[in-house]
Parts: structure tokens; C-alpha cells; sequence
């Protein structure tokens, strides 16, 4: 160049703009770049160039250097990312065993770079720690059963977004919202707790004349100011395995009660849950479930794809004290232990829908129960009990509309069962509407049979608009 004055050239350098000063006909050329990089090069005639590259001067360079993704092959590199807020992925190459519990960073997200690895805790240490915005995916956390998998930091005010994607567990997913915490969503996709044992934990929600035993999953927003708002979308939930339960209640999410904070949930979905409680039998005041919706629980849609089994007393198998819009189950509802209710309701169900068998084995293990709250519309496939006390269906609270496609049946007589934390006498009575319950309408097909001795097939003690029974009524016991 051989006359002084501003030229701007566009270099392919790094996407850079470049403007170059000619400040005489032998004096240097100056290039200043805009871009990711700030970039001096000097001209002298008959010498070349020399290029010299500063720092990063721009906010995109400095955004490159905070979305480090680490690779892990060690425990000691996984603490140390964990606490490197400029690492924002978090890739374990292979399984590591004697990991201390960790805490992720906000924003971080933790990966298995195969399905097959495991994070194995040190006994006696909880999993990982979730703060805010994090996402798991990818990975197995095996903790001693009885400790915490997977947790959160109730110390954050925001969770963000926590994010579990293809999550295997030994031991317990417990999320909270309690201390600090006021807001956040929970999104969780294919989450399988094959062991847990949830007895130990003491924080248990408590109505009707019982407590709960919190379950091998947790979502539980417990802050007592109704502004309080989680919301979340779970699907793809599975706990347990058959013979080999969890313990305490399987699935369980919850708000802080009727007044407290409140948890919103768009789809609530489980595959095979297996769970038992563990309670000592003869025990009045306290229970658990395999799918639990608690009070404080707005729940649009539970989907329930797999089977849902749980084995002990006072294990109820679907029990909802929320607030559902529709709630449906596609496989089969069995209950193995005295008092278990194959679906029990003490909040509201706009439709309840059970496309196969509700079968319970257990003293007192009642089929459908309404005791509290209502149910709009309830359709069920068959309903069948096996033991002394297990009423078929029980309604004590005003209802709409029962349907059953293949009957109700029953095989006992009288005996115990547990009803609002109080044991009474019960008749195996196939359908049997209490004082206060009403019914506006109910349509049975496959009929009403009762095996024990001195067992009626039906019991009104309420009212019912509308009552059609096919197929007839049977008392095979000698009482009808």
C-alpha cells in the first residue's frame, strides 16, 4: 500500500472483521480484528509480518471457555469437576467404585458415556446432590438401599430445571422442596429404582388417622406457604422387582396438604412397581402405597402401563389424596397383604379407569374403596378378593358413576380391616355403599358373587340412582 489513509478488508481469519490503517506509505500496517479475537498484525515493508494474538475479548469467546466438557476416568477427576463451575458436562468413561457423596455445580450435567456405567458410593454415603439446572442421564447410582441415590440441595433458592434421563438406582430418589427452595421443575424420564429402602426417613405426611411411609421415588414439595409452586413431568417410572420389592411405598409424590405448597405434575407414568412396606402387622396407624398421589398434588394425567404389586399389610396399591384428572391402569392391581386396597381414594379422580383385574389376597384387602373426597366416573375390568373383611367395592362418600365390564367377586367371610387408621369387622361383601355414600349410577356386568358363609352379595346403605347388576347376584356362602 502506498498511500496513507483507512481501508477495511474482511478476513476468513477466525470469522474475523478486520480494519487496517495505513498510517504512512513506510510506516507499519495496523489490523485490528472483530470477532472471538482481537488481532494486531504488523506490516513493515521488505520484513513480512509478525501476528500477535491477544486474549479473548468478546463475551462469545469467554461463553466457548465456560462450556468445558470433561472426560472421567478416576473418582478424583469426578469431585474435581463436579466443583469446576466452568465445567458444564461431565462425561464418566467408565464405572467407578468408593465414591463419595458430590454435588453438582448449577448448570452442570452429568453423562454415562455407555449404559453400563456405574457410580458404586462408598457404604454409608448418599449419591449425588443436585443444586440447580442439572441434568442426569445416561447413568446407574448404587448406594447402600437404605440411603439417598439421588437428592437435591433444599439450600438454592431456584432448582431450575433438574433433568433424569435413563437413571438406574440402587437406593432412594428423593426430591425436596423445603428450606430455601420455592420454585422449580422436575422432569424425569425412564428413572428405575431396582433396590431402595425408604423406612428410615421420619418425614412422613400424615391424615386420615395414619402416617406414610415416603416411597423409593420422591417428589415432595413441603413448604408450608401455599405460593409455593414445583411442577413436573414424570414418565417411565419403574420400582422394584417382582419378588424382590422396595421398601416402603413405591412411587410418591406430594404437596405440603390442602393449605401448604403444591405440586402440579402434567403426567405422573409408571412401568412395573413392587413394593412392601414392611409394617409390622396389626399395626392401625400407618401405611404406604405402590403409586402414592398425596395431598397437595394436582396431578392432569397418571398413567399406571405396567403392573402395580405390593405384598405387605397396610399396603394400599393405588391411593390417592390429591387431585387427579385421570388416572388410568392398564396392567394388573394386586395386593398381597392384610389391608391392602387395590385403589383407595380420599382426594378427587374426575375418571378413574382400571383396564385389568383388581385381585387382593390379604385380610381386609378391600378392592375400591371411596372414603373421603370423590370419584366422577370409575370403570374397572373385574374386581376380585380372596380373603374374611375384603369388601369388593365400598362407597362412603358421594360418588358418579361406577362400571364394571366382568363382575365383582369375593371368597371370605367376616374379619379385620383396617379403615381410617382404625381396625373393624368386615363382611366380603361384593359391593356394599355405606351410610353416606351415593352412588348417581352403577352398571355391573358379570354379576355379584360371594363365597363365604353368611355373605350377601350387596349391601345399600346409601343411596343409588341408578343401579343395573347382569348376569344376576350369587351367594354360594348360603346367605342370599
Amino acid at each position: 500500500m502506498t498511500k496513507a489513509g483507512v481501508k477495511t478488508a474482511e478476513s476468513a481469519i477466525h470469522g474475523c472483521s478486520l480494519e487496517m490503517k495505513v498510517l504512512s506509505p513506510k510506516s507499519s500496517v495496523v489490523l485490528a480484528a472483530r470477532g472471538p479475537t482481537r488481532t494486531k498484525a504488523y506490516f513493515t515493508r521488505g520484513l513480512g509480518f509478525l501476528l500477535l494474538l491477544s486474549a479473548p475479548t468478546d463475551n462469545r469467546a469467554q461463553t466457548a471457555m465456560n462450556h468445558q466438557e470433561r472426560q472421567i476416568v478416576t473418582a478424583s477427576e469426578l469431585l474435581a469437576a463436579a466443583t469446576d463451575s466452568t465445567v458444564s458436562e461431565i462425561v464418566v468413561q467408565a464405572s467407578l467404585t468408593g465414591v463419595p457423596t458430590f454435588r453438582l455445580s448449577p448448570g452442570q450435567t452429568l453423562t454415562g458415556a455407555t449404559s453400563s456405567v456405574v457410580l458404586h458410593f462408598a457404604a454409608g454415603q448418599d449419591g449425588v446432590q443436585l443444586s440447580a439446572d442439572n441434568k442426569i442421564e445416561n447413568l446407574a447410582l448404587e448406594t447402600d438401599v437404605e440411603r439417598r441415590a439421588l437428592f437435591n440441595d433444599t439450600k438454592v433458592e431456584h432448582l431450575g430445571r433438574l433433568i433424569l434421563s435413563n437413571i438406574r438406582t440402587a437406593g432412594t430418589v428423593q426430591l425436596l422442596a423445603n428450606d430455601k427452595v420455592r420454585s422449580g421443575h422436575v422432569e424425569a424420564e425412564n428413572v428405575d429404582v431396582t433396590a431402595a429402602d425408604a423406612r428410615g426417613y421420619t418425614q412422613r405426611p400424615k391424615g386420615y388417622g395414619v402416617e406414610v411411609i415416603p416411597g423409593a421415588f420422591v417428589l415432595w414439595n413441603q413448604q408450608a406457604d401455599r405460593g409455593v409452586t414445583i411442577t413436573a413431568n414424570l414418565t417411565g417410572l419403574t420400582a422394584g422387582r417382582a419378588g424382590a420389592p422396595v421398601r416402603g411405598s413405591g412411587i410418591f409424590v406430594g404437596g405440603a396438604g390442602d393449605s401448604g405448597g403444591r405440586l402440579i405434575v402434567s403426567r405422573l407414568e409408571t412401568g412395573a412397581i413392587y413394593s412392601d412396606g414392611g409394617i409390622a402387622p396389626g399395626t392401625p396407624d400407618r401405611i404406604t402405597s405402590g403409586v402414592f398421589v398425596v395431598s397437595g398434588a394436582f396431578v392432569d394425567r397418571v398413567a399406571n402401563h405396567g403392573p402395580v404389586t405390593t405384598y405387605g399389610p397396610n399396603d394400599m396399591v393405588l391411593d390417592n389424596w390429591g387431585t387427579v384428572g385421570t388416572w388410568t391402569a392398564e396392567d394388573k392391581i394386586t395386593s398381597y397383604g392384610t389391608s391392602g386396597i387395590g385403589f383407595v381414594n380420599f382426594g378427587t379422580v374426575d375418571v378413574l379407569q382400571v383396564k385389568a383385574p383388581v385381585e387382593t389376597f390379604g385380610q381386609g384387602s378391600r378392592g375400591f374403596n371411596v372414603y373421603t373426597g370423590t370419584v366422577h366416573t370409575a370403570e374397572f375390568e373385574r374386581i376380585v378378593t380372596h380373603a374374611d373383611g375384603a369388601v369388593g367395592i365400598q362407597i362412603s362418600q358421594p360418588v358418579g358413576q361406577i362400571t364394571v365390564r366382568r363382575g365383582i367377586e369375593t371368597y371370605g367371610g367376616t374379619g379385620d380391616s383396617l379403615v381410617k387408621g382404625v381396625v373393624v369387622k368386615l363382611a366380603a361383601i361384593a359391593l356394599s355403599i355405606k351410610p353416606g355414600g351415593s352412588v348417581r349410577s352403577i352398571s355391573i356386568a358379570g354379576g355379584l358373587t360371594t363365597h363365604g358363609a353368611g355373605v350377601t352379595p350387596v349391601e345399600l346403605h346409601g343411596t343409588v340412582d341408578s343401579l343395573q347388576i347382569f348376569e344376576g347376584l350369587s351367594a354360594s356362602g348360603g346367605s342370599f
